[in-house]
């Protein structure tokens, strides 16, 4: 069994002149993150292994969420391929992934993330929020073979604010 865990990243700021892969978490997208990784908790999953996009919005995310679950941050990696919009590479990184990796967590953006929820899970969702988290499983021991999945749990921050 493989699972994809993917982690949009949090609401980020326009208000600065610097490029797209620059622009930084507002207050909200760092109290998303963390309390979306509060939440995760609670379904005890084992994560193998984490990759996030290079921009700063999406690996800012990571850093929170994933020192929220106390993951060791020197398993945490960053991949270009994750710098995606469209789904497609997002899609070639999953099947590329090492298989004695059996639980991984990705860090990116929209569209891409939408894209990749509804191509293979069986839940259809209109738009991965910020900060939204999506659980893919997969009836395969090999990520090359990962077609189509079923979709395990979401978390999305509108239904878990304080």
């Amino acid at each position: 069994m493989k699972t994809i865990l993917l982690l949009r990243h949090g609401k980020s700021s326009w208000d600065y002149q610097v490029s797209d892969r620059d622009r930084p978490l507002l207050e909200r997208g760092i109290r998303d993150a963390a309390r979306v990784g509060k939440e995760f908790l609670k379904d005890r999953i084992i994560i193998d292994a984490a990759f996030s996009s290079p921009a700063n919005r999406a690996m800012h995310t990571a850093i929170i969420f994933l020192r929220t679950i106390s993951y060791p941050l020197d398993k945490f990696k960053l991949s270009p391929s994750l710098y995606d919009f469209s789904g497609d590479d997002v899609y070639s990184f999953i099947r590329s992934l090492d298989n004695t990796k059996n639980t991984v967590m990705l860090f990116g953006h929209n569209e891409a993330f939408t894209h990749i929820a509804n191509s293979l899970g069986d839940v259809y969702i209109s738009n991965v929020p910020t900060s939204g988290f999506v659980e893919l499983k997969f009836d395969t021991n090999d990520w090359g073979a990962v077609i189509k999945g079923v979709t395990g749990r979401t978390i999305f921050p509108k239904h878990i604010r304080e």
